[in-house]
């Protein structure tokens, strides 16, 4: 069998639309948070949730000393939030949201981005290693918020969009799918 390489593993999985998720958290120093695309329900009883965050990450150090966190589901108008929450080398998320609508959660103390499609408040379960993330798996403890209406900010071929319509022109090789062909 042949290695898939990084960039054909990449270029494949980026035609998977995400949500984009900013996760947060609050240790004894400072609010940390990173834009999280990786994010999924794992189960309805109890109610788990699946963050998956890079191990070069300074908030994964964070997330191995702290257990409680908020996801925070962003909507189509907060594009500047994710990318803002993925720059290298970012400040605190504290800084980050202090001209934005947010608050802390009073299950986890983290920071919630207000205004996005919805916000949860999570304690991590389990850590389970996968390569170079670490997936967290957390019980959701409180819904923040659900919004009642807007669309979801969502990212595919290494850009958000708001459309499930890919952002910029992409190639495809054909599969030999008549139905897709």
């Amino acid at each position: 069998m042949t290695a898939v390489s990084v960039e054909q593993y990449k270029a494949a999985l980026g035609r998977f639309a995400s949500g984009v998720t900013v996760l947060s958290v609050r240790d004894e120093l400072d609010d940390h948070g990173i834009t999280v695309t990786a994010f999924a329900s794992v189960s309805l009883d109890p109610p788990l949730v699946l963050a998956s965050v890079a191990r070069a990450s300074y908030l994964h150090e964070v997330l191995l000393r702290r257990d409680l966190w908020a996801v925070s589901v962003l909507a189509a108008g907060q594009r500047s939030i994710a990318t803002r929450f993925s720059e290298i080398g970012r400040p605190s998320a504290r800084l980050l949201l202090a001209d934005l609508p947010h608050r802390r959660g009073p299950s986890t103390d983290a920071l919630i981005i207000e205004d996005g499609m919805a916000a949860l408040e999570c304690r991590t379960e389990q850590r389970v290693d996968a390569g170079d993330h670490t997936l967290l798996i957390g019980r959701v403890l409180d819904v923040a918020y659900v919004a009642d209406r807007g669309a979801p900010l969502l990212h595919v071929t290494g850009a958000y969009t708001t459309s499930a319509t890919t952002p910029k022109a992409a190639s495809r090789t054909s599969t030999g799918d008549p139905w897709l062909d």
